[in-house]
């Protein structure tokens, strides 16, 4: 890259730093990790020839979408690999849908986010086009301001075909528990409100079933791993309170520490199982500080 290049890329990305609302330390993290990340994932495109999907699997408040953010300015401004996001909150089923599964399985259904609650088929769909290596491709987008699937006419359309899928959400490559895993309640949500299994037992259900392809449908799996679940609790109370600073709306701590419960046995599921599997793992400090990052060998299959 000549020293203009270099200067543009540098630009760009304190630009993107400053947007996100990012400390200008951020910018350390990016020369240190995430270009490295970037090299990484050229090399494993290069090996397989053509467009790669990467899931980016992390908790709530984990950074996946800051992440891929820098990614797909990294991967084009320094390997000329055109990059693009996708994320499992856009594959959210329509509000309908969801309110019916609500009356017609459990009530619990009416929050969205665990599995059961995306078009797993509208994912997989992308997949296939990405893969054929098609120009034109939608994004799904869902709207959480009405809490539905935007438009097809809102989705952005990319011009150009994508050599890189960043495929981001908080259970990416998550599997099913087994059936002995399901009977205690891990916390008071499902002892007060799953009494008798029934939504953690259908969540567990759609992901051995139709989420399955689409969760492990990935190329290699790069995971954001917390220190442990009350750190996830911590980030997402954060979040909301800058929210409601930013905006003078939001939920409380009990009403964030509430809605967290819902994704408390997969994160936690995940923290166990997943750091065995992934190709990378990024472990993060409750602070979000990066540790030794752990890579997997490189091959050519």
């Amino acid at each position: 890259m000549s020293k203009p290049e270099q200067a543009g890329l540098s630009e760009t990305l304190d630009a993107l730093v400053a947007t996100d609302g990012l400390p200008a330390s951020y910018r350390k993290t990016i020369d240190q990790h995430w270009r490295s990340l970037a090299v990484y994932i050229a090399a494993r495109a290069a090996v397989a020839g053509g467009p790669l999907i990467v899931g980016v699997s992390g908790s709530q408040g984990s950074g996946k979408s800051t992440l891929c953010r820098m990614l797909e300015v990294l991967l084009l401004q320094e390997h000329g690999l055109h990059a693009a996001t996708l994320s499992l909150d856009d594959l959210y089923l329509t509000r309908r849908e969801r309110m019916d599964l609500a009356r017609e399985v459990h009530p619990l259904f009416a929050t969205r986010g665990v599995p059961g609650t995306h078009d797993a088929a509208l994912g997989l769909a992308l997949f296939d086009r990405v893969r054929a290596g098609q120009a034109g491709l939608k994004l799904p987008r869902f709207d959480k301001a009405i809490d539905d699937r935007a438009p097809v006419r809102e989705w952005p359309t990319l011009t150009a075909p994508v050599d890189i899928l960043l495929f981001e959400g908080w259970c990416v490559a998550a599997r099913p528990q087994s059936e002995d895993k399901l009977g205690p309640p891990i916390n008071w949500l499902e002892a007060e409100e799953d009494t008798a299994g029934i939504w953690r037992r259908h969540v567990n259900t759609a992901l051995a079933g139709p989420y399955r392809p689409l969760l492990d449908g990935t190329d290699l799996v790069i995971m954001l791993q917390a220190p442990d679940f009350s750190a996830v609790l911590g980030w997402r109370q954060l979040q909301e309170a800058k929210l409601r600073a930013r905006t003078g709306s939001g939920m409380s701590d009990a009403e964030v520490a509430r809605f967290v419960r819902h994704y408390e046995r997969l994160t936690r599921h995940l923290l166990a199982d997943l750091p065995d599997r992934a190709d990378v793992v990024i472990p993060l400090g409750a602070d979000h500080s990066i540790g030794a990052v752990r890579y997997a060998a490189q091959t050519n299959e």
